[in-house]
């Protein structure tokens, strides 16, 4: 009988009082790809980390096919063919593609890199996973997006016997999704063992060949998706079942709250024009690449466009930075909350706070009861799990921590807002509230834009949705006319159908 690629026994994690792993379990056979599920803060990335040598055990057992480990260094890790694709992606901005790919092999013992071998090692691996990326660009100016997949061609570069992937289909789309299966099956079919975590079970049923359940840093329970359902997941997940994620729709109003009128972004978007009413859920659905996110910029004042105009309650706004936006009363909710959305160190009050420092401060001095009262009030309003309201955001689970960005803009008094991936990396149990806060602003007459690459969550949660297909709107569906097959029929650029 085979003996397992990994075996986990016992291991415990604490840091200082919390506890993050206190008694986990796990045995995955060799050339299997095998997800681990649960709630945002289960210990699920922690145990990776322990895995790939970032973090050490404080006790228990791991065994690599067959033989004891103890990780101090990510060097250890490499050097047993263990490879991570992290969450929170680890690239440097200021390099090319190429160079982040290669980073710990440039010059391979040469005095002088060959770039020019670099670049075509670079672009053969990108074609061959079909990315289309080049590899010279600043991997800084690329979309999160696309930083995932060459966070993806880096890890999968190098010759692994076990790949950790940590959420890497958070911002893809179908098609980019559809490429890492193929791409991960060929890694199967050579015995490389995959451990997989994601919070998109749908993915879940569709690539893994096991499944363990965390909560709280244990080991719930092992299923088998041949034969288990999403619901069963979820009810061992939260401990509850969630008879339905999304809360029912909502009429919106009649009136227009917010507009866009021909909006052209050379090269990026081209003759927008889009209308959210007011207490309306407006999805902006498409494929990676095809302008979603660059029409969020525009809105809030993160980049310029040549022609177009936006209208916001009936009259013609001028956006030319995010500072205007804040005080025509639009907020922007961004895709990537741990970069543009929050600043992780600083308190939570503070970042609540950060948006309209006038309102808590008199003379320039912050007034600390008043600030205390205010975010306690958004603290409740949108149920944020934490400790103290000092503590740092970073402290918070994933789905805390995009709360925490939403009661930055609450607490502006916005009445239109922009969602970019509004449940990026955020376990079922954390969606299901976001989704739910969101519903409430739409019945409290506030406008919301919703760009997600989750179908079902623009199905399930808009009241319509315009889809874009090469920078233009491809479409606009509502009612029974929102399928997945009808928006990707239109997302899917028709000169790539030959």
């Amino acid at each position: 009988m085979q003996s397992p690629a990994i075996v986990i026994e016992g291991v415990k994690k604490h840091f200082g009082g919390v506890r993050a792993l206190s008694d986990f379990n796990l045995r995955v056979d060799k050339g299997t790809i095998h997800a681990i599920v649960g709630e945002n803060g289960a210990g699920k990335s922690t145990l990776m980390k322990i895995l790939s040598g970032i973090y050490t055990r404080d006790a228990g057992r791991i065994l690599l096919d067959g033989e004891e480990v103890h990780f101090e260094t990510p060097q250890q890790s490499r050097e047993k063919g263990v490879g991570i694709v992290h969450q929170e992606l680890a690239l440097s901005p200021d390099l090319s593609v190429a160079e982040n790919i290669f980073l710990d092999d440039l010059g391979r013992g040469r005095p002088l890199v060959d770039w020019k071998s670099i670049n075509a090692r670079a672009g053969e691996l990108l074609k061959s996973f079909g990315f289309p990326i080049d590899p010279r660009h600043r991997t800084g100016d690329l979309t999160v997006a696309y930083q995932q997949m060459v966070e993806i061609t880096k890890s999968l570069a190098k010759e692994v016997n076990i790949l950790i992937l940590d959420e890497p289909t958070a911002v893809l789309t179908a098609p980019e999704i559809d490429l890492l299966f193929e791409n991960l099956r060929r890694l199967k079919a050579k015995g490389v063992t995959i451990l997989y975590i994601s919070h998109r079970l749908e993915e879940i049923f569709r690539i893994a060949d096991g499944i363990t359940v965390v909560k709280d840093g244990v080991t719930i329970c092992d299923l088998d998706p041949r034969t288990c359902s999403e619901n069963d997941i979820i009810t061992a997940m939260v401990g509850r079942e969630l008879k339905s994620l999304f809360p029912e729709k909502k009429p919106p109003r009649d009136e227009p709250l917010f507009e866009i009128r021909h909006l052209t972004r050379r090269g990026v978007i081209e003759d927008i024009n889009l209308t959210v009413r007011k207490g309306e859920i407006v999805g902006l659905a498409g494929l990676i690449g095809s302008g979603r996110t660059e029409i969020a910029e525009c809105i809030f004042g993160l980049a310029r466009y040549q022609q177009g105009e936006m209208i916001k309650n009936g009259r013609k706004v001028s956006v030319a930075h995010p500072a205007d936006a804040v005080a025509q009363g639009i907020g922007l909710v961004p895709e990537n909350r741990k970069e543009q959305g929050a600043v992780l160190p600083m308190g939570i009050d503070a970042n609540m706070t950060m948006s309209r420092l006038g309102g808590v401060s008199r003379l320039g001095v912050i007034r600390h009861g008043y600030e205390q009262a205010l975010t306690q009030k958004l603290r409740e309003q949108l149920r944020i799990k934490l400790g103290r309201l000092s503590d740092p955001v970073m402290s918070l689970s994933g789905g805390n921590q995009q709360k925490v960005v939403l009661a930055k803009w609450l607490n502006v008094g916005c009445d239109f807002l922009v969602f970019d991936e509004p449940t990026r990396g955020v376990d079922v149990g954390a969606k299901s509230e976001i989704y739910n806060i969101i519903h409430r602003l739409a019945e409290e007459g506030k406008g919301l834009l919703v760009i997600s690459s989750e179908l079902p969550e623009v199905i399930g949660l808009c009241h319509r949705v315009y889809v874009m297909a090469d920078g233009e709107i491809a479409g606009e569906l509502a009612g029974d006319e929102l399928s997945e097959e009808r928006i990707m029929s239109l997302a899917i650029p028709k000169r790539s159908i030959q």
